[in-house]
This record gives structure tokens, sequence and C-alpha cells, in this order.
């Protein structure tokens, strides 16, 4: 299938050909029949990819910010390349999918096989979308007219906001398609409308929709026009539905309303406000938030929870089947909003329209069908078939996500590994890495992976939660394993990865090798650190210091059953770490958490775990998600022989008192993902033992399992 893709980094815009996606629980899979471009928004991110470096850091001051910070703690290298990786991503475009029902997840009652629907779905020959984000088509709604849905939705929510009443006077400043969809459900409200634009053309659409219109392109004043449209007393509500860094827009709503007025922001404008004409006049001030409640909530979005009916009358999906209810009436006119008609494969052309006549409002895409097993294809040849030399490895990776395309898979093909397939659920982030790296070919269906004879080795770089299953699937089928870490969430899929892999070993012949990514103990410092220590035949004391950072509570690595919490996801390196540095057996633990405060929605990312080893050395792990940015990420201390070594963020190492070693430093950070990736590759080659012993992997991953059991209790 195809599917249109945004560059941010060079701006451009192509038509892909992606693997059609992988319709999970909760979510229902479309064959679309239109789309509709929204202007406003994909002409910005279009003019955003265009843009210079130096632009865009000056649209976004925020993230340069960020990236100075970054630059702080890890080295000029390492940030610019996560910058340009950032960037080089490709942006899926579109919102506003019209199609049919073509299957239906696990846990979807609510629709079925063949029924039309609304989505918020990108502009691609398939869609994958959540139960919530999509609503039915009446039948006597057109598809091109049910493409304005979403899009009407978000003007329907500032409506909502504002909280008309019939025969109050309300103005909307900016009037692109949601502002002219404001204006047809203001004036069905019972409202009077005064529209304000630049462009004759949308002011003369916002005329035959019953509206008072104010050309500032003439000069005309919108504020005098205001007063006069309100007899003088002030406009009872603004909406702004501009997109502009301008103040004026905010200005002018203020200045124009009256005393205890409405003003709500939909559309993008400064946000410099003069507190004497919001104070005088105690006027309230909102922004609105896209399509409705539930935007943005996980759990609504993406878990399929819907809101009470009771408690919250107008969610996403309800906003979205009032529209079709308005379409279906006739009191929403959207055909006149068409303005280019476009073939989907002509898409590109559609693009030069959008940058190139700032008039154009509504552009439909029209999806003439290609044939059905193009469009359900799951996988995507990106190169000729390769003959493969015996013994050589050969990947089948599992998951395209920031670390795997960003470090991991890098580091295969540096490391020398032929590359065969990628496998992703939804298919954009495995085609375009895919085809930036030489992968054979891209997928959508995991089976290829285990089935392909030409695939020996599996990388896991997918959800936490999937880790055990794929391992099992991966040692069943004779093939060498690299899973990111952790290798499992639960006690009982560590036992069951151990029976599957003792089983393979009990038939004898050649037996697959098992590798976990704690990469740290392959960084060059540390293996600086473990030659100085080497001689040491007394306890150590380690002292780990994680400085992780926050994130969000509702973030899957915070959730126990798919991510496992972040002691399990990331602290397991530094447990792996101090036991390949001790080089003895862990034989006790302690963990504990921050205390329960209401200030705190998560506990057990801020803790401090406490390591005995058989051989006497202890080892603490302070693993904080409350720290600043500024601060270095990662320290080591090893305390031992009356002296001290500190490793800082795999950039520095010093010795204190060290007989002959003083200081070891790094051009860039180097955390040692390179050197863990070609150690297994080698390994594989070889037909060597894994350069991490099973007996450390087992040990260190139901460790891990129990310190995050425990922080929970």
């Amino acid at each position: 299938m195809k599917q249109i893709l945004q560059n941010l980094k060079n701006g451009e815009t192509v038509l892909a050909d992606i693997p059609c996606p992988n319709v999970g629980r909760g979510q229902i899979l479309i064959q679309t029949r239109a789309s509709l471009i929204s202007a406003g928004t994909e002409r910005m991110l279009v003019d955003f990819g265009k843009a210079s470096m130096l632009d865009k850091a000056r649209q976004q001051p925020e993230k340069v910010k960020m990236v100075l910070d970054k630059i702080s703690t890890d080295g000029l290298f390492a940030t610019l390349d996560a910058v340009q990786s950032k960037l080089g991503q490709p942006l899926p475009l579109g919102y506003c999918n019209v199609g049919v029902v073509a299957a239906v997840g696990a846990g979807v009652t609510e629709f079925s096989v063949g029924d039309r629907v609304a989505s918020n779905g990108n502009h691609a020959e398939m869609v994958r979308v959540p139960k919530n984000l999509c609503a039915k088509i009446p039948d006597g709604v057109t598809d091109e007219a049910a493409a304005f849905t979403v899009l009407s939705a978000i003007a329907l929510q500032g409506i909502r906001l504002v909280k008309p009443e019939l025969g109050e006077c309300v103005v909307v400043i900016g009037l692109g398609l949601i502002g002219l969809a404001t204006v047809q459900l203001l004036r069905a409200q019972g409202c009077r409308v005064m529209g304000v634009d630049f462009d004759e053309g949308k002011l003369a659409l916002a005329r035959k929709f019953g509206a008072v219109t104010v050309n500032l392109a003439d000069g005309e004043d919108s504020v005098t026009a205001a007063m006069a449209f309100s007899a003088n007393r002030g406009v009872d509500a603004v909406l702004i539905t501009a997109a502009t860094k301008s103040n004026d827009p905010v200005s002018h709503a203020a200045k124009m309303s009256r005393k205890r007025g409405r003003i709500v922001l939909v559309g993008v404008s400064g946000l410099e406000l003069n507190r004497s004409e919001f104070f005088e006049k105690e006027l309230t001030f909102q922004v609105s938030c896209s399509y409705g409640p539930g935007r943005y909530d996980k759990q609504y979005e993406e878990g399929g929870v819907d809101y009470p009916i009771g408690f919250v009358r107008w969610t996403e999906q309800r906003n979205f089947e009032a529209v079709l209810a308005m379409l279906e009436d006739g009191k929403l006119d959207v055909h006149s909003l068409i303005s280019h008609r476009i073939d989907f494969n002509d898409a590109l052309q559609a693009y030069e329209v959008l940058s190139n006549e700032r008039s154009a409002l509504g552009i439909v895409l029209r999806y003439s069908g290609s044939a059905p097993d193009d469009l359900h294809k799951r996988t995507v040849l990106l190169a000729e078939p390769q003959v493969y030399i015996s013994g050589e490895p050969v990947i089948g990776v599992l998951g395209a996500g920031n670390y795997a395309s960003r470090v991991l898979i890098p580091a295969f093909k540096k490391a020398g590994a032929k590359l065969g397939a990628i496998v992703t659920s939804g298919g954009v982030s495995g085609a375009h890495f895919g085809k930036k790296m030489g992968f054979a070919s891209v997928s959508t269906d995991e089976t290829k992976i285990f089935s392909d004879p030409a695939v020996n080795t599996v990388v896991i770089a997918t959800r936490h939660d999937s880790h055990a299953n794929f391992v099992i699937k991966a040692i069943e089928a004779g093939k060498h394993v690299f899973v990111e870490k952790p290798l499992a969430l639960q006690l009982d899929e560590i036992e069951r990865i151990q029976a599957a892999w003792n089983q393979r070993a009990s038939q004898g012949g050649s037996v697959p090798l098992l590798m976990v990514g704690f990469n740290r103990r392959f960084s060059p410092l540390i293996d600086k650190m473990k030659s100085l220590l080497k001689p040491v035949k007394m306890p150590k004391a380690f002292v780990y210091t994680c400085n992780a950072g926050a994130i969000p509570a509702d973030h899957w690595t915070q959730n126990a059953e798919t991510g496992g919490g972040r002691l399990v996801g990331e602290a397991c390196h530094f447990v792996d770490l101090l036991r390949y540095l001790a080089d003895s057996p862990i034989s006790k633990f302690q963990v504990m958490t921050m205390g329960r405060n209401p200030a705190l929605s998560v506990v057990d990312d801020k803790a401090t775990i406490s390591l005995q080893f058989e051989d006497g050395s202890i080892g603490t792990i302070h693993y904080f998600a409350n720290g600043g940015k500024r601060f270095p990420k990662e320290r080591l201390e090893v305390f031992a022989a009356d002296a001290v070594l500190q490793m800082d963020n795999y950039r520095v190492l010093r010795g204190f008192g060290w007989t002959g070693f003083n200081k070891k430093s790094l051009w860039s950070q180097d955390k040692g993902q390179d050197a863990c990736v070609q150690a297994f590759l080698d390994a594989v080659r070889e037909g060597a033992a894994a350069p991490i012993p099973l007996e450390q992997i087992w040990e260190v991953s139901r460790l891990s399992v129990e310190i995050a059991d425990a922080a929970r209790q």
C-alpha cells in the first residue's frame, strides 16, 4: 500500500510503499476512500521541514534549550546524532480519513467489516485507528463530505468551550477550513456571526454562510467593526481560528469583547497578553484542545476506555458523530469548501498546490483503489533477494523505535551483519529505516522473522511485554537471539525461556546463542576499570548514580504489565554492570523507594537498591527520576584498595590514589553499544559461547524482576 510521509529534516514529501499495518486489540483497519488535507496544519509541517536548521531552531526555542542541556551532559557529537535522527524520522501526514472497515481487532464490538467510517487516520490506502477515534457515517453523507468530520470536530470543540447562546454576537478570526466550519456551526446554534480574514475568497464564503465580514487586507478595522456589529456593547465571544505568530488576534479579541466576554483559541497565535485588556473586562481566555475530551488521554484513545456519557457528554468520538449528524441534516455545507480534488496517486501534486497556492482551501484526495493484494500485502521487498554465506549472521529485527533505529540497528550494520527483514506493527518506521539502512524487506508480519530460512539471528527491540514470547519463538526456531533489555517482566517468563533453551540444547547439534543487550559492561571505560580492578582481591564498594529523568506516569514503560516499570526496564543495566565488575554472584538485595506522597504519581522510579555479593563486596544503585537534566545521567564510583575510581557519563574515568592511573577521556560518550553487538556477532560467526554467560543472564534477569516487585510493595 501507499502512504504520504513528510521528512522534517529536508522538507521532502514522499508517497512511500508501506506494508499493511497489523490490527491490534481495540483497533480497526480501514481501507481509505477519501481523505482531506488540513491546509493549516499540513502546510505548517511542510514549511517547517523546508526551513533551514537555524529557522527550525528559531521556531522551537524550547527544543533549543533541551539540545543545549543535552550537549552539556552527553557531548556535542552524541547530541547532534540524536537531533539528526529525530528530524530524520518520517512523519505520517493527515488526520481526516474516510473509508470502509476491512478488519477489526480483539475487543471491538462497535464496528463491523464493511462499515463506512470517518476517523483521524492518515493519508494512506490502509489505516489502523483506535476504535474511539472512529465514527460510523450515515448513508446520506458522501465520502467527500465525511472527510471534513475530524477537522469540523475541532471547530465544534472550540464552540463548546465558548458556550454560545441563541442571539449572541460571536466573532471568528481566521476563515480557513476550521474557521468557515465554525461560522456555519455557530449560525446553526442561532448566533450572529462576524468573520475576519485577509482573503476575499474566504470572506465571500463566510457571507454565503450568513456571516458579516471584515476584510483586513482592505484596511478595515476589526475592533471598530465588531463594536458596530454588537451595537457598541462589545461581542459576547471570540473564536480565534487563525494561524499566525502575531499577538494581534488575541489583542483585538480582547478589545472587541464585552465585559466578561469569552475568548477561545482554536488555532495558533502569539500569546503576549496585555493584562489591562483582560483585567478591566474580566475576560475569560481558554485554549481549545483538538477534537474534544479524550484527546491525548492514552486510556481513552489507545486503551479504548470511554468516558461515561452522564459525566462527559461530548467526547472526541461523540463530537465526530455530532458533525456527521449536521452534515446529514444539511446544516453544515463542506462541499463549498472543496477547492481541489486530486487522485491519491498524484498526492505530491496536492502538496505543491498547498505550498504554492495560499488561497487553497479543502484539498480532497480520492482513492481509486489499488489491487486488493497490494493493499493487504504485509511484506514489501526493499532489495533484490541475496544469497548468504553459511554461518554469516543474517539478522531479522523486531521493532524500529528510537533506540533500535538510532543505536541498535546501526551497530549491527557497522559490525557487518547482513540485514534481512525488519518488522514493525505499523510499517512506517520499518519501511523508512529498512530502506535507509539497507534491509532486504520490511514487514508487519512477525512470523516472517521466525519462518524465513535466510534469517539466522533475531534482534528483539519491541515493547518489553513482548520480549519473552519472542525470545521463546526464536529459540524454538533455532535462531540466535539478541534481545534488548529486559529479558522478561515476570519470573515465570524467565523460567519458560530457560525451559525452551534447555529443550533446544537437549536436542543436540548447534545451540542458538542468547544475549541480552547489557551494553554498559562493554564500554571502553568500563573495560579499563575492569582491568584496574582485576588485581584487587579484597571486597569492593560500588556506588552507581543514575539521574534517569522524569517520564510521565502514563508512559508504557511505567506500566507494570507492558513496560515492567523503570527498575526492571533500565536499572537492570546497572545490576548487570556491578555483577560484572564484582565478578561475584549477588547474594542479597534490598530496595527502598521514596515514600508515598500526594506530590508523586510514581515512586518506584526514585529508588535506592543495595546489593551484597558473595565475595563480600557491596553495591548501591541510586536510580532517581527527579533530578535535573544539566547533571550527568550516569556516574559510577568504586572504592577499593585505598583508592577510588570515578566514571562520569561514559566520557571520563578518573583514578584517585590509583597507582599508574590518573585519567582516561573519550571524545564522545560511549556506553558500549557497538562493542556489545560486535562481541555477539563475533560469537555467532565463530560458533563461540555468548559474550555474557547464561548463568549471569538468568541471575541478573531474575534479580531485576524481584527488585521491581519489591519496590512496588
